[in-house]
């Protein structure tokens, strides 16, 4: 799998884009036969680790002179002062032909591009899982990285497979407000992956990570297997549990896998005060369903509750609009809108967004068309 290619009709995040040149080895197979990969994300534990790469990226490209070695200044100084006494003929070859004096590379410029290389997760195993997980710890400890199996590129329908970057913004987001969600119980609807829900499980005491599909929720019960070492300090736990919005009942199925028990049903309609959801507003039908599934959610518990929805906000140029358009954002929006007008009698919705200006503790592009949107829901009767 060192070329992987991607078939024409696949989806693939740009957070897997931007992955290393190197080691583009799978770990395996999953169920039905697409490349799994291993990525390790690295936490800023505080906001002083961000500042610290911050200077270091600024001060390697803002001040290249100050540097380099005195020896290199000086002979730099020695060309500069040729080149003005001999004039343009100096930067001339014996044919005429003008010759490029390069600036030799200093010890500076290799750290500048190893820290933006190091900057850029996820990093791919290259080795057998085993063997390259044993590797792996070696380079990082294991109290500061999320290691996420996931897949780099499937068809739509399968894009929970993959890691995006609204995941890491509502990640941020956790970890810059964690007293906000201390000892709280959370359901995340379209967990994905997992990452948030692994994420806010170091934080709460327990989070019900759902989703559909037995090889998501499959892979998604491995990430949190794989980071379980993160929540048992704060005693946190996270579940995987099978919700589908297109269904109005629970999947209480014993022989199913995945399925919630009364119990667990009951817990969450007793605790659950924090439902969250990433970048899960790419379909209309699948939007209204979740609208729908939240508001049977919110409607059966018995506490208010806080939703936080991160999205981006995806362009693309449409023929039949014949121009650059959002459909599926513009959607969400007026849903969110209808959510927040409702008057039921029933159930009132407050909608604000959130400034995106809370610090970032994992490394990624925080454009400007991410968006992170908060939701009070309160029961009326």
């Amino acid at each position: 799998m060192d070329n992987p290619t991607f078939k024409s009709d696949t989806v693939l995040s740009d957070v897997h884009v931007h992955c290393p040149n190197k080691r583009h080895l799978m770990v395996r197979l999953n169920a039905v036969g697409q490349p799994v990969f291993l990525s390790y994300f690295k936490l800023l534990c505080n906001t002083e680790d961000l500042a610290s790469e911050k200077h270091v990226r600024e001060a390697a490209t803002a001040g290249e002179d100050q540097y380099r070695g005195g020896d290199e200044r000086c002979d730099n100084l020695k060309k500069e002062r040729e080149l003005t006494s001999e004039g343009v003929e100096a930067l001339l070859d014996d044919d005429g032909d003008l010759e490029v004096v390069r600036r030799p590379r200093s010890a500076s410029d290799l750290d500048a591009e190893d820290l933006s290389r190091d900057r850029v997760y996820p990093v791919i195993l290259m080795k057998g899982k085993e063997d390259a997980l044993e590797d792996e710890e070696q380079e990082c400890t294991c109290s500061d990285v999320v290691r996420i199996e996931h897949t780099m590129a499937t068809p739509l329908e399968d894009v929970g497979k993959q890691v995006w970057r609204a995941a890491f913004l509502l990640a941020d987001y956790i970890l810059f407000t964690r007293d906000t969600f201390r000892s709280c119980l959370v359901l995340e609807l379209g967990g994905g992956t997992g990452i948030t829900s692994v994420i806010m499980g170091t934080v709460a005491k327990r989070v019900y990570c759902t989703d559909v599909g037995e090889d998501l929720l499959a892979m998604c019960e491995q990430n949190v297997a794989l980071n379980k070492h993160l929540m048992e300090p704060g005693g946190g736990e996270v579940k995987v549990k099978e919700l589908d919005w297109l269904k109005d009942e629970w999947c209480t199925d014993p022989e199913a896998p995945y399925s919630w028990s009364e119990e667990e049903i009951a817990d969450l309609h007793d605790h659950c005060t924090v439902i969250m959801a990433a970048d899960v507003f790419y379909d209309d039908d699948l939007t209204d369903a979740l609208f729908r599934t939240l508001y049977r959610i919110t409607r059966n518990l018995r506490n208010s509750c806080t939703v936080y929805l991160a999205l981006e906000k995806r362009l693309n140029f449409t023929l039949r609009h014949m121009d650059v358009t959002c459909e599926a954002y513009s959607h969400f929006r007026n849903t969110l809108n209808d959510l927040e007008n409702l008057q039921d009698g029933k159930m009132k919705y407050t909608v604000e967004p959130i400034k995106l200006d809370f610090c970032q503790f994992l490394v990624y592009e925080r454009i400007e068309q991410l968006e992170l949107w908060k939701i009070i829901a309160e029961q009326l009767s």
